[in-house]
C-alpha cells in the first residue's frame, strides 16, 4: 500500500507514510489517512523516506492537512526527504509552513 498509518505511543501523534510517489493518483488515500483517524491527534508526521517522486500535486495535499491540522497552529513535521524531494519542498518554500527534518 503506498499510504500507511499509524500512531506513535503517545497517540497524539499520527505518522503517514507514503511509499513511491507522492502525487494526484494517492490524493484520497491521503486524505482518508488523516480524516478518518479515530484518536485525537495533535501532531502529524509525514514520513518521506520511502518516497521516490512529488509533484504539485503533493504540495497541495501537504497545504490541505496543514489546513485540516489547524493552519498556521498546525504541528505538521515532513521527515526523512530524500535530495530530490527537499530540494522540491525547499524551492517551494515548504520550510517556512512546516518542519521538515
Amino acid at each position: 500500500m503506498p499510504i500507511e498509518t499509524r500512531h506513535l505511543e503517545d497517540s497524539q501523534t499520527l505518522v503517514i507514510s507514503i511509499d513511491g510517489r507522492f502525487d494526484f493518483s494517492t490524493h484520497q488515500a491521503f486524505r482518508d489517512a488523516y480524516e478518518h483517524c479515530d484518536n485525537l491527534v495533535d501532531h502529524y508526521v509525514v514520513d518521506l523516506s520511502e518516497t521516490t517522486y512529488l509533484d504539485s500535486s503533493a504540495l497541495g495535499m501537504l497545504l490541505l492537512l496543514r489546513d485540516y491540522a489547524g493552519g498556521d497552529s498546525a504541528k505538521i513535521s515532513i521527515e526523512n526527504c530524500n535530495s530530490d524531494v527537499r530540494r522540491i519542498l525547499s524551492i517551494s518554500n515548504f520550510e517556512q509552513l512546516f518542519a521538515i527534518r
